[in-house]
């Protein structure tokens, strides 16, 4: 069974859904909905756009379910000096994976969402190669992300994070991997 993540910095604090989290449900719902409605955030996702908080409510709800179904694995990156949710990284499961594409081998997914005021602060650089070693170091072989390949940021991400281009992944998307 995949062991939660947690990272701390001075400024951020990347956690799963925790007991204390209970407490603010209203609090990250709304932290959701302003994440996964920014049109920054959403540029090279929009399939990813949340509608109204009832969707964010209902995002939450699963993400906790599917946490502890092993489905796949939400950690949320919460500002220190604000408390909000500013990003979020989600582990995608192998057979979560099949269910969704079509490929030889289904290894781990990794997505990974930021806010668009904290998008150019380097925060995926600096925590997502610390997050893909803890990852790997649980025996999980190989990580896989697809990203659009307009996205240069994200692409320059997985590569400080030793992901390599494996193939193109669909007409506007590209498959990479951990080395």
């Amino acid at each position: 069974m995949f062991k939660p993540f947690y990272f701390e910095s001075k400024d951020l604090c990347v956690h799963p859904f925790r007991s204390e989290d209970m407490n603010r449900l209203d609090q990250l719902s709304q932290d959701i909905f302003s994440l996964l409605s920014d049109n920054k955030t959403l540029q090279f996702i929009p399939e990813k756009r949340l509608n109204d908080e009832k969707e964010a409510e209902s995002f939450l709800r699963s993400t906790i379910i599917n946490y502890h179904a092993n489905r796949n694995y939400v950690h949320f990156i919460t500002s220190k000096h604000t408390g909000k949710v500013i990003g979020i990284i989600d582990l995608i499961s192998p057979h979560v994976a099949k269910e969704h594409y079509k490929m030889d081998d289904y290894p781990y997914f990794i997505e990974f969402y930021l806010s668009g005021y904290a998008s150019g602060c380097y925060i995926m650089t600096e925590i997502l190669p610390l997050i893909v070693e803890y990852i790997l170091e649980q025996g999980i072989r190989k990580i896989g992300a697809v990203i659009n390949r307009k996205n240069i940021a994200a692409r320059k991400v997985l590569e400080k994070s030793d992901f390599v281009y494996k193939t193109q992944f669909d007409p506007i998307q590209d498959l990479y991997e951990t080395i």
